[in-house]
């Protein structure tokens, strides 16, 4: 076959197409578990700045030895055995899309924009003393382009935020993306999740929250992103709600919670 015909030339742009497409599928197939380790990794950090336990330099498996990861039941609060859910295996978001292990929300309950959401829930307990000193929580809801994931802990009253980490989300760098920001981030300690009415309140508001008991439920806004902010709100509104985290949070100022393992 001649070299300048224009089957030859087809033929080898072909050939090439077809060796570059095994090259990139090769690479991407050998990269993945490499990648998942990163993202796994990325995760457990973000677990341990939102807990206020992160040390830059220091030995991750160290730091995570003081987290206790658990499943609980969303509906009722109620940890889960491991016997039943390894928590080590447990996928929260295909979860949320399995028939068995999630559920579909509907319109008036699906104020994070999720559609679906899981039936049980990763947490991640801090303790001292054998005592449950604080508590992360992983969270989730729309933004403007995309979901926004985040870790939330709270103190041992279970209402005071300890810290956050907005972690994985597509909002508008400059704008959305400023939720990221750990000076953001910072402003959230001390905060409080309910008020007197166990009524979840905690808000993300335009201009600066005032200081003292008037800003304790408030967090400041971020200016040119009120719509990513309105998801923020949303999404606290739904997790610290009926159908998220209020049940297991109610258990564990009661000290009803069951401990077994």
């Amino acid at each position: 076959m001649a070299k300048d015909s224009a089957i030859g030339s087809f033929t080898i742009v072909l050939l090439l197409a077809l060796v570059c497409s095994a090259l990139v599928a090769g690479t991407a197939v050998g990269l993945r578990d490499r990648q998942e380790a990163n993202r796994l990794l990325d995760r457990q950090k973000n677990i341990l700045l939102a807990a206020n336990l992160y040390e830059p330099g220091a030995d991750l498996a160290t730091m995570l030895a003081a987290v206790e990861t658990r499943i609980v039941r969303l509906a009722d609060g109620a940890f889960v055995p491991a016997a039943e859910i390894d928590p080590e295996e447990f996928n929260q978001l295909e979860a949320a899309l399995d028939p068995q292990t999630g559920r579909e929300l509907s319109r008036p309950e699906d104020l994070a924009g999720l559609g679906r959401v899981e039936k049980y829930s990763l947490v991640y307990l801090v303790r001292d003393n054998g005592r449950i000193d604080r508590v992360v929580l992983p969270i989730r809801g729309r933004g403007v382009w995309s979901t926004m994931h985040a870790y939330i802990a709270l103190a041992d009253d279970f209402n005071t935020v300890v810290g956050v980490t907005f972690y994985l989300h597509g909002e508008t760098p400059g704008l959305g993306g400023e939720i990221e920001n750990p000076a953001w981030q910072e402003s959230w300690q001390g905060k409080q999740v309910y008020d007197r009415q166990n009524q979840p309140t905690l808000r993300v508001i335009k201009g600066q929250a005032p200081p003292g008991e008037a800003g304790a439920h408030q967090i400041d806004g971020i200016s040119g992103a009120t719509r990513t902010l309105d998801g923020v709100s949303k999404l606290l509104e739904f997790w610290f709600g009926e159908h998220g985290f209020q049940p297991f949070l109610e258990r564990l100022r009661a000290g009803e919670i069951n401990d077994e393992r």
